[in-house]
C-alpha cells in the first residue's frame, strides 16, 4: 500500500518551492521507508532549486534528516522497524573498485532506492542526493539508514547527514588534523564551523577562522576558533602567518569553494602542510598556480568528498560525543521551522542570517 504524504518540491529552475502530495511506495527489496522527524535546510537543496546540480526536475528536496524506520523491504537486515536513524547519501556498495580496496569512504557506486516517489499525477520525482527528506515519509535504500542513539534529538542528529559531517570530516578524516597542530578555516557557514569544531575535537591548539562577515566570525568562536580574520579588511595569508610565528598553518581548509579562497588557503599553509577543499565550486571555475610553488611547498592538496566519511562509523561516534557534551550539534540549529517555510529559509541562508534552519515534522 502506497503512502500519501506532504513534501517540498522544486518544479522548475529558480521557481519558488511548493508543498505537494507525494506518493511513497511500499519498500521493495533492500529499501526502507523512514518517518522523517527533522530535516536541515542545506545549501545543496538551494543548488537543486536553482538548477545548479542537474536539470532532472521536479526535485523532492531535503536530505539532512533523522527519523524512525516505519517499513522495510525484503532482505533488509541492517535496520528494522522502530530504529532511529540518520539518513546518508553514502550507502556503500561493497563491490566497486574503491570498496574492493577497503576504501569504503570513497565508494563510487553508492546505493539509492530503486523505486521512485511520485507526485499525485504520477510524475516521477528526483530526490535530493537520493534521499528527498522535506517530506513526512521518504523511501531510501536501507544502506542510507544509519542507526544512532535515540537520546539525540532529531533536530541535532539529522545535521550529520550532510553539512556538519562534511565539515568535521574535512578536518578529521581528509585533513588528518593532529593534536597540537594549527588550522585555518576559510568560510564560516555551517560546513566551515563544523570544520572548526572538528579541528578542536582533534586537538588543534591554534584554529583561525576566516570570513568577510564579522557576525559569522563571532559564530566561529563558539565552535572553537582561537583567532578570527576578516579577509575583507585584512590580508588573510599575512594575518594567518602572524598567528603562526610567520610559518602558516599545518592544515588550511577551504569551505567556500572559490578560486580566490583556495589560493589563499594554498599560500596560508606551512611547508609540508595540507590544503583541503570541501566547499563546492561551480563547473566554470578554474585556478592557476605556479607549479614550482606546488612542488616547493610539499605537503598535500586534497578534495574532501562528504568529509571522506563512513556513515556507519562516523555518525554513531559523533552522536556519542554530542551526548557526552563534547560536540556542539545544537549550536548549529539557528531556528526550527515548518514545512511551509523552506523558501523563507533559503532567503535567510542566502543572506547569511542562519547556520541551519531545521524543518520539524509533528
Amino acid at each position: 500500500m502506497a503512502y500519501e504524504v506532504k513534501g517540498v518540491v522544486a518544479r522548475s529552475k529558480g521557481a519558488p518551492v511548493t508543498v505537494e502530495t507525494i506518493i511513497v511506495p511500499d519498500p521493495g527489496p533492500g529499501e526502507a521507508v523512514v518517518d522523517i522527524q527533522a530535516c536541515g535546510v542545506c545549501h545543496t537543496d538551494l543548488h537543486y532549486r536553482e538548477g545548479g546540480i542537474n536539470d532532472e526536475f521536479p526535485f523532492l528536496l531535503g536530505h539532512e534528516a533523522a527519523g524512525v524506520v516505519s517499513a522495510v523491504g525484503a532482505g533488509v537486515t541492517n535496520v528494522a522497524v522502530g530504529d532511529y536513524v540518520v539518513l546518508n547519501w553514502r550507502a556503500v556498495c561493497g563491490e566497486c573498485r574503491a570498496c574492493r580496496k577497503g576504501a569504503l569512504q570513497y565508494c563510487f557506486n553508492t546505493h539509492n532506492a530503486s523505486q521512485k516517489m511520485t507526485l499525485a499525477d504520477g510524475t516521477e520525482l528526483s530526490p535530493a542526493l537520493g534521499i528527498g527528506a522535506f517530506v513526512e515519509k521518504t523511501l531510501v535504500h536501507s544502506g542510507q539508514c544509519t542507526k544512532v542513539d535515540p537520546a539525540a534529538p532529531p533536530t541535532a542528529a539529522g545535521l550529520l547527514g550532510c553539512g556538519v559531517m562534511a565539515g568535521v570530516g574535512a578536518a578529521i578524516n581528509t585533513g588528518a588534523v593532529q593534536r597540537g597542530e594549527s588550522v585555518a578555516v576559510f568560510g564560516c557557514g555551517g560546513v566551515g564551523d563544523a570544520a572548526i569544531a572538528g579541528a578542536k575535537l582533534a586537538g588543534a591548539t591554534t584554529i583561525i577562522a576566516v570570513d568577510i562577515d564579522d557576525r559569522k566570525l563571532e559564530w566561529a568562536k563558539k565552535f572553537g576558533a582561537t583567532h578570527t580574520v576578516n579577509s575583507k579588511n585584512t590580508d588573510a595569508v599575512e594575518a594567518i602567518k602572524g598567528h603562526t610565528g610567520g610559518f602558516g598553518v599545518d592544515v588550511a581548509i577551504d569551505a567556500v569553494g572559490h578560486p580566490a579562497v583556495f589560493e589563499q588557503a594554498f599560500y596560508a599553509r606551512d611547508l609540508a602542510g595540507r590544503v583541503v577543499l570541501v566547499g563546492v565550486p561551480t563547473p566554470d571555475m578554474t585556478i592557476e598556480l605556479p607549479l614550482i610553488e606546488v612542488f616547493g611547498r610539499g605537503g598535500a592538496t586534497k578534495s574532501s568528498w562528504y568529509g571522506d566519511c563512513l556513515p556507519s562509523r562516523d555518525f554513531p561516534m559523533l552522536i556519542d560525543l554530542y551526548l557526552q557534551g563534547r560536540f556542539p550539534l545544537d549550536d548549529f540549529v539557528s531556528e526550527t521551522i515548518g514545512i511551509d517555510d523552506v523558501d523563507a529559509a533559503f532567503e535567510k541562508m542566502h543572506h547569511g542570517e542562519v547556520l541551519r534552519s531545521v524543518v520539524v515534522f509533528k
